[in-house]
């Protein structure tokens, strides 16, 4: 999808994905608050700065932003997207939760070494695959030395998944990728330490049964999965 696209699709994209999820039983909201709850539980048990500076990459209109607020309320939160719109549409609907900044799609617009914890939420599947490898070492050059990288992805070994991706508009010119290959492509960027764990399990219907789901990460058929990975620096960048 080119930034037309995101621009296009910004004043509709809550609705719609309303819609396309709607088998789940769950709401955006729900996708989203799951995904920042797990990253904060990560950051506990890293012992990662209070006050992290975080980075949302790719945030759209903003569906992660009241989330990183309620898990991480110290942090200093910065949003960037490709689309301006988008960007516009998140600012209205939280004005003061986070720095809201437009990029090129290829370069960061910021010093390296900047971020403590950088997290993309089904972002990169819109990316054209050959900009994957340049785009996470962009991301590695903004983090700190140690710095932590979290990226949610749809699964495609999962049957529901991938008709909902099938079936949704925005989604038209999306290339799922497996976690295997997504580990291996973080990997390559300079990255280590990865963690890949898989998510979501059951439907509404079934929520009392989702207690088991952190036992089950293990298991490669959920309906998303997350990489976590770490940015140990062994050269210095050099691009402001």
């Amino acid at each position: 999808m080119d930034i037309s696209e995101f621009d296009k699709f910004a004043l509709s994209y809550r609705d719609m994905h309303a819609k396309n999820i709607a088998a789940s039983g769950e709401a955006p909201e729900y996708f989203a608050e799951y995904k920042i709850r797990d990253i904060a539980r990560d950051l506990r048990d890293a012992r990662t700065p209070i006050r992290a500076k975080v980075l949302d990459f790719g945030c759209g209109i903003g569906g992660s932003i009241p989330y990183v607020r309620k898990y991480m309320p110290d942090a200093e939160l910065t949003g960037i997207d490709v689309s301006q719109k988008s960007l516009e549409i998140a600012e209205e609907r939280f004005p003061e939760a986070a720095t809201y900044i437009a990029f090129d799609g290829q370069t960061l617009p910021f010093a390296s070494e900047t971020f403590d914890v950088v997290f993309t939420a089904c972002v990169f599947h819109h990316i054209p695959e050959s900009a994957h490898e340049p785009l996470l070492t962009e991301i590695g050059r903004v983090l700190k030395p140690g710095g932590q990288f979290f990226i949610f992805e749809h699964n495609p070994r999962n049957p529901l998944t991938v008709q909902a991706v099938n079936t949704c508009p925005f989604d038209e010119n999306a290339v799922l990728i497996d976690a295997s290959v997504m580990v291996k492509r973080i990997r390559s960027a300079g990255f280590t330490d990865t963690t890949l764990r898989y998510r979501i399990f059951f439907p509404k219907i079934l929520k009392f049964l989702r207690f088991l789901e952190l036992w089950m990460t293990w298991i490669p058929f959920g309906a998303q999965y997350y990489v976590r990975a770490r940015h140990e620096k062994t050269a210095r960048w050099t691009r402001a």
